[in-house]
């Protein structure tokens, strides 16, 4: 192949003969769209899979496609999963690439070190680029990497890093890598570095590198081994503590975190990720889950989505998980159960999971239950078949949230005794009559509402029993209260206002009643009546 610049193929790029630089009927059909500004071109992959829009083989002209692919404005996105061998074809095709203007997503792989290297080269000059993907099957070295280090440090605005399954990258890779990380500043958006053979060396030094990456919102780090990583790990929630970033998305599955790594780096990734991902690390147990359960419970906790599929729970784990649970405000999806183990809990854990959602050993206690998780999933992301108590109160979260909190209560406690209030006084009077105001809703709520044979009533009472139970613990309440606080001219106009109220209430009540006793003797009367006139009729 002779040597040829830019200026040779924009001269004879209108009269080529597509058929002479091209190893198939196929590949010069899409070479003429190329060449053509096809707008409907979007995606391009150059490669030898066979399920690609260009098939190398021999006779194709990487020149000539690389610089049809350089001028094309509709490309948004390239895959190059091969190149020939030979430097100046190469080189060609990657020159060619440097020119375009349109390209923002670019994955590679299967190639050699020589290709690699010219690839990278290219991409330093694509300014526009916001992805790329490094495939699991190029040639390179630990040494190598430092191509991908000159492209961070050039300049570029990537928002996405893709690097999963390169196990050449390992600790000494990622000391390469680190330097370039610092310098892509707060373009990186997301950064996937799963199954690279990182340990806890290469993870304090992915760490360090990442202070400058305050854009940083998801980070995949799953499938290397930090079963001795409590350092790095410890390193990386000091980072999301202390750093001004804003990381939501943290993905740790089969890492071999230990309960100890767990410990260390638990709080801080509780404090700042909305999904956080601990799938398949077996190795963590009750202990480990004790110190994610502090965490959970934490006022700051943000974790809305939590994946523990893979972890041995067992009942110890679920008692002490369901404590964080407790007074968590944050977590709606829990995904717990693992197809391959089952689950790895008994009625027991249930148990404490349901006293979770609902704690029924004191009105104050179910007030303060857990009010905000919605499904629990397995691994398919189905949901699993639960207790009857359990799928309920799932169901009164997911579909009012708002009202939860005082169905639970109106549910499990019949009687409100309000003794304990009334150390306030009659200044929690007009508080009391408020909160059955706000719970009065609660009487027409139904849940599983997508589904005519399972739609029900949240609560199976009337009103009129509702209004009884109002009334009676608001007598009781203003009947309990101590008789020096009655003395007051003020307690004296409290107690009477809300007696009048009361007593009107209850006049109300029965005259409905009343009036409900006529209306079913009316009924009865003309029932008895039109029996007679058919008995008539029939000569009975």
């Amino acid at each position: 192949m002779d040597h040829r610049d830019y200026n040779y193929y924009k001269a004879n790029a209108a009269t080529i003969n597509l058929g002479e630089i091209t190893s198939s009927a196929k590949n010069a059909k899409i070479l003429r769209r190329l060449r053509d500004g096809d707008d409907k071109l979007h995606h391009f992959s150059v490669g030898r899979r066979g399920w690609e829009n260009y098939y190398i083989g021999q006779g194709d002209d990487l020149g000539w496609l690389g610089y049809f692919i350089g001028r094309s404005a509709c490309l948004h996105s390239l895959l190059i999963n091969y190149l020939l061998d030979g430097e100046q074809q190469i080189h060609a095709f990657s020159a060619g690439i440097a020119r375009n203007q349109s390209i923002r997503n670019i994955n590679i792989d299967n190639l050699n070190n020589d290709a690699f290297t010219s690839v990278m080269g290219a991409l330093r000059i694509l300014s526009q680029l916001e992805k790329l993907t490094i495939g699991p099957n190029n040639n390179v070295d630990p040494d190598d990497w430092s191509e991908l280090r000159t492209l961070l440090e050039s300049g570029c605005k990537l928002q996405q890093l893709c690097l999963s399954e390169n196990i050449s990258i390992g600790n000494e890779g990622m000391g390469v890598l680190s330097h370039g990380l610092r310098g892509i500043g707060s373009s990186l958006k997301e950064l996937t570095l799963s199954d690279n053979s990182i340990s806890n060396e290469g993870l304090s030094t992915l760490v360090q590198a990442l202070q400058t990456c305050t854009g940083l919102e998801t980070l995949y780090l799953s499938y290397n081994d930090f079963s001795s990583a409590a350092t790095g790990l410890g390193s990386l929630s000091n980072w999301l503590q202390n750093s001004p970033m804003n990381l939501k998305y943290l993905f740790l599955e089969g890492c071999s975190i230990t309960d100890e790594g767990l410990q260390s780096f638990t709080q801080g990734a509780a404090n700042h990720c909305k999904i956080l991902d601990l799938d398949g690390n077996e190795t963590i147990t009750s202990t480990g889950l004790s110190y994610l359960s502090d965490s959970i419970r934490s006022d700051s906790c943000r974790v809305e989505t939590l994946y523990l599929q893979g972890i041995l729970i067992g009942d110890d784990g679920m008692e002490v998980l369901a404590r964080g649970l407790a007074g968590n405000k944050s977590v709606r999806s829990l995904h717990l159960v693992d197809l391959d183990n089952g689950m790895t809990f008994t009625s027991a854990g249930w148990v404490a999971f349901s006293r979770a959602l609902c704690d029924t050993s004191s009105v104050n206690s179910t007030y303060l239950s857990n009010h905000t998780i919605c499904d629990i999933w397995d691994e398919n992301d189905e949901e699993i078949n639960l207790p009857q108590d359990i799928s309920l109160y799932l169901q009164l979260n997911k579909e009012h949230p708002q009202y939860a909190a005082r169905c639970k209560i109106l549910m499990n406690h019949r009687h409100l005794n309000m003794t304990s209030l009334h150390q306030w006084g009659l200044n929690y009077l007009p508080l009391a009559v408020a909160w059955f105001e706000r719970a009065k809703p609660c009487m027409a709520l139904t849940i599983y509402d997508h589904d005519p044979d399972l739609r029900q009533l949240v609560l199976d009472e009337s009103d009129e029993a509702f209004e009884s139970r109002a009334l009676t613990a608001l007598y009781e309440f203003v009947r309990g209260i101590p008789l020096e606080v009655m003395k007051s001219r003020s307690g004296l106009a409290v107690a009477a206002a809300y007696d009048e109220k009361i007593a009107r209430i209850e006049e109300e009540n029965k005259i409905a009643l009343e009036q409900r006793d006529r209306k079913i003797e009316e009924r009865d009367r003309r029932i008895e009546q039109l029996e007679k006139e058919i008995m008539r009729l029939r000569g009975w």
